[in-house]
């Protein structure tokens, strides 16, 4: 058990870090576009050619061939190759957001391109879409978790704490919230928001409206956890020598209640990633340029688009992939939960 949370937690560390650097990682900027290659397929790794084997990979350049009227065939030019070049100074971007850089992890020299996942309608790059757009939907997650976390932990507190008529009504708001359809109520309330903001006052919105709207679970929880503990010996004893309210619930009942909202973590940030893709993908979150796994599934709308180019289904793999390993720790997080209290 302890060998499979190490895993889940280095998976999920090393993901963040790449979506945290995606500037490095990814090898172009995520706006600049390709016209003459629209809908390119992912660019194809060599190691062998008419010369043999080599160590570094190469690639080709694509061509295109007008087969019709409406559609376009990509071919790879064999005439020559480029080789693949690491920490290649290329566009500029800013790395945390502060520090002006150049350098990549890869990229390739003269006109050859590199596309591991291939392009969308505009010719961006759809590998470094997907790292950026990452850290937008991926940083709503977390912090919309964070926003119900912090109300349903404050809340949970004051009513398992206290007690009586607070406690009744905060645990019927509570109950309210929980019998209302998230999704749709989610949608309601963002469609009466101003639609037209800039990126940062939409992103800061958004997660609001999230992490607003998701606080009842876990102030339920917290007021479970906290309605036990109050009554403990070692509570009563330290409230019978003096002890003040919040000495009390500094000392012995927040920590009793980090496990569960740990596991309410793990649980929540894929739930709230869904929530801000599920925004953008319906325009009601980030809008273009600025990519977010949401707004990028947009064109999948189309349903030749969605049948033809599977490789923009991309960002819906990185959902899933995100999700499968939030779920798969809280999981862990629960059985060891269960094994503490048993």
């Amino acid at each position: 058990m302890r060998a499979k949370t190490l895993t889940l937690i280095a998976a999920l560390v090393l993901l963040h870090l790449i979506l945290l650097f995606a500037g490095f990682f990814a090898p172009y900027d995520p706006t600049t576009q390709s016209r003459e290659l629209p809908y390119a397929p992912p660019t194809r790794l060599h190691f062998r050619d008419s010369a043999g084997l080599h160590f570094r990979p190469f690639v080709h350049n694509w061509k295109t061939s007008a087969e019709s009227d409406i559609s376009e065939t990509y071919k790879e030019d064999l005439s020559q190759s480029y080789p693949i070049s690491f920490f290649i100074t290329g566009s500029g971007y800013k790395l945390l957001g502060i520090y002006e850089s150049h350098l990549h992890l890869f990229g390739t020299t003269g006109p050859a391109r590199i596309f591991l996942f291939g392009t969308d309608g505009y010719g961006r790059d759809e590998f470094s879409r997907v790292l950026f757009g990452g850290q937008i939907s991926v940083a709503a997650g977390i912090t919309a978790t964070l926003i119900a976390l912090f109300a349903g932990s404050v809340l949970g507190i004051i009513a398992g704490y206290y007690g009586g008529l607070v406690d009744e009504s905060l645990m019927a708001v509570t109950e309210l919230f929980l019998s209302l359809p998230w999704l749709y109520f989610l949608l309601g309330v963002r469609a009466f928001l101003p639609l037209h903001l800039s990126t940062l006052r939409t992103f800061f919105l958004l997660t609001g409206v999230i992490g607003l709207i998701g606080w009842a679970r876990p102030a339920r929880l917290v007021r479970g956890i906290v309605l036990s503990s109050r009554n403990r010996n070692y509570v009563l004893a330290a409230r019978a020598f003096g002890a003040s309210d919040l000495y009390i619930l500094r000392r012995h009942i927040l920590p009793a209640t980090f496990s569960v909202l740990l596991t309410q973590a793990s649980l929540l940030v894929p739930r709230y990633i869904a929530a801000e893709v599920t925004l953008s993908f319906f325009g009601l979150g980030v809008n273009e340029p600025v990519a977010s796994w949401g707004n990028m599934l947009t064109t999948l709308q189309q349903y030749s688009v969605l049948t033809s180019y599977a490789w923009l289904l991309t960002p819906a793999a990185a959902l899933v992939v995100t999700s499968v390993l939030y779920s798969a720790l809280a999981d862990v997080f629960h059985s060891q939960l269960e094994s503490l209290t048993t």
